[in-house]
């Protein structure tokens, strides 16, 4: 593992600061050969989703779930993911999540500017936020959260969930404020060695 991941930092560019970026969430619902794409992308991302389309298949097989992620920088697969959410007992074992976890490790960086993540399925809230923390370029997925609903998971409705008032959630969510509420971020402030994400 070691190995691999100094030779990706020898051939990867550096990953620039992860202030101010704009990650791009696309979704192409072309099959044709990548050269053929009309939408003008760089590299074959529909390859990369075919990628991504076998691994979730695959993940089924395995007695995982029907998803599956890649995350690719300068047309290098960093690292695939597929979901284990039952399989691991882990609630948060989707595969781009398990992606973002392998990619960071090979690399050896919390950042994954300068990749983008190919998903099986249009990420969830959960994923989508994994995505934005790692400062990755670009997301493309091939079905949407409608594809997902059909298939008896819940992406939809937490996706409409944040569009109602927390007060209208079956899940209580409550905000006690205390006096030292803001004592880990003194500290944090105060730590100059702090590494910022």
């Amino acid at each position: 593992m070691l190995a691999r991941a100094q030779r990706l930092r020898k051939n990867l560019p550096a990953a620039r600061q992860g202030r101010g970026f704009r990650p791009v969430v696309r979704n192409c619902g072309h099959n044709g050969p990548p050269a053929t794409c009309h939408h003008g992308w760089v590299s074959d991302d529909s390859s990369w989703l075919q990628r991504a389309i076998e691994l979730a298949t695959d993940s089924v097989s395995d007695g995982g779930g029907p998803f599956g992620a890649v995350i690719v920088r300068d047309g290098v697969e960093i690292a695939a993911g597929q979901n284990r959410v039952t399989s691991n007992f882990d609630p948060t074992a989707h595969a781009e999540v398990q992606a973002i976890r392998t990619a960071c490790t090979a690399l050896g960086e919390f950042s994954l500017a300068g990749c983008t993540v190919y998903a099986s399925c249009e990420p969830c809230p959960m994923c989508l936020a994994a995505c934005l923390w790692a400062r990755v370029d670009r997301i493309v997925y091939a079905a949407d959260r409608d594809d997902a609903a059909r298939g008896g998971f819940d992406d939809r409705r937490f996706y409409e969930l944040f569009t109602r008032p927390r007060a209208e959630w079956e899940v209580a969510v409550k905000s006690l404020r205390l006096p030292e509420a803001e004592m880990p971020f003194h500290a944090w402030r105060a730590r100059e060695d702090r590494h910022l994400y």
